[in-house]
């Protein structure tokens, strides 16, 4: 029987790394943001989305292969760079046009993350002959990424209701990425996946690892396990900030005490603050136990399928009842969706990790992330210009439909194998 993994020194670097990773304090806000702060409509916002997830789709792959050739633990120290300076520029763009540099920027900075930090994590399983518990320990430091998520929610109300100032939460968030840089860089050399003396060959490397990415992509069965693990987490990137708006519509049903005492801002604040926080504790307690819920289903596939076909749904039916008024039900399906993601990306992930040759897996979880980010660039455009032609309820609920008619081409027909957890 295989050893259970510890919880050693760098067990709880891994779980720090994605605790400050999410203390993006703007993220609970960013849709009122763009929407009240910056004075822009839902087509512009659906377009800086989609420059995002655009150019982060065109760098994705390189950075993979970088991260693969030259070392890991340098290609994201790149991207907690690329992350600081678009934070600046967030705080200090007035309109559409300036707000695209820092969205190339963030686009960078999510490029060379995506994909290598995982990558670090199952390099570090394998040192450790811990490969058969994926899920199980990458749903545990999930967890403390969507625990950071919730603190993050507290503290990001905290400081709005503080400084009135929406903006100023992208400034604040340069200080926990600051630490996350310094954390990063004490990684031990060996998770960098290159052996000391291999870089004068980076030539003869990035050669191997293309052709050994293109033999492996065109594997039927495994393109059909990319696309479904991209598909509902490119429709959950390009639609859970409309929860934001969701929320704040919940003004109006304060009682007339609340409403007259305090400002709508103050009551939308703490609101957001507060469901969040709710919300990302659901969502580290799914990714803690993902593992657990992927064991009660025969193979991972059928674990895969279901959720996707239930996240869709739940995503219909949320839109729905946002277009009918009906605020509380379509609050609680939106945090359902994101319960939903929780539960299937540790298991996805790690079923792309048994599936491909170690040696690229940073190329091939950032080529993951690639199809997610074209899938989302194109929602993301569609819900905002959709949402000012009909509202945003009937745009997402559009969407799922259209998700709907996808769902048998990236259904999971071949069994994969249980991971063990």
């Amino acid at each position: 029987m295989a050893e259970k993994f510890r919880k050693d020194g760098q067990y709880y670097k891994f779980c720090l790394y994605g605790f400050l990773k999410n203390q993006r304090f703007f993220e609970p806000f960013i849709l009122l943001i763009f929407l009240y702060n910056k004075d822009l409509s839902y087509t512009e916002i659906g377009s800086l989305y989609s420059i995002r997830f655009i150019l982060r789709t065109i760098f994705e792959v390189p950075s993979g292969i970088a991260a693969d050739a030259m070392g890991r633990r340098g290609t994201m120290l790149f991207s907690y760079g690329f992350y600081m300076i678009s934070f600046l520029g967030y705080y200090f763009a007035e309109s559409f046009l300036w707000l695209i540099a820092p969205t190339i920027f963030f686009a960078l900075g999510d490029a060379f993350r995506t994909g290598t930090h995982k990558a670090m994590i199952f390099e570090y399983l394998k040192s450790k002959g811990w490969q058969d518990q994926k899920v199980e320990y990458y749903g545990h430091t999930r967890s403390w990424s969507q625990g950071g998520s919730a603190i993050s929610s507290l503290i990001a109300a905290g400081l709005l209701l503080l400084s009135k100032n929406y903006s100023s939460v992208f400034l604040y968030s340069f200080v926990p990425y600051s630490i996350g840089f310094i954390l990063l860089a004490t990684y031990p050399k060996y998770l960098d996946g290159i052996k000391l003396g291999e870089k004068q060959k980076l030539k003869r490397m990035f050669a191997d690892i293309i052709i050994e990415s293109v033999k492996s992509m065109r594997r039927f069965v495994n393109l059909k396990l990319i696309f479904n693990v991209a598909l509902f987490s490119g429709f959950y990137n390009a639609s859970k900030d409309y929860l934001q708006i969701i929320i704040s519509s919940l003004v109006l049903a304060m009682p007339i005490y609340i409403q007259s005492r305090y400002s709508e801002q103050e009551i939308t604040i703490v609101q957001i603050g507060l469901i969040y926080f709710i919300l990302y504790f659901l969502t580290a307690f799914a990714s803690r136990n993902t593992g657990r819920l992927n064991s009660w289903f025969i193979s991972t596939n059928i674990y895969l399928n279901f959720l996707l076909l239930t996240g869709i749904l739940t995503g219909a039916a949320a839109g729905l009842f946002y277009s009918f008024d009906i605020t509380g039900m379509a609050i609680v399906l939106f945090v359902c969706i994101l319960v939903i993601e929780n539960l299937r990306r540790p298991a996805g992930v790690a079923c792309i990790a048994n599936q491909f040759d170690e040696r690229i897996l940073a190329s091939v979880l950032s080529a993951e992330s690639q199809i997610s980010s074209m899938i989302g660039a194109i929602i993301s455009f569609g819900i905002g210009v959709f949402a000012d032609l009909t509202g945003p309820g009937y745009a997402i609920a559009g969407t799922c439909f259209v998700l709907l008619l996808l769902f048998p081409m990236v259904r999971l027909s071949v069994p994969y194998k249980n991971i063990k957890v």
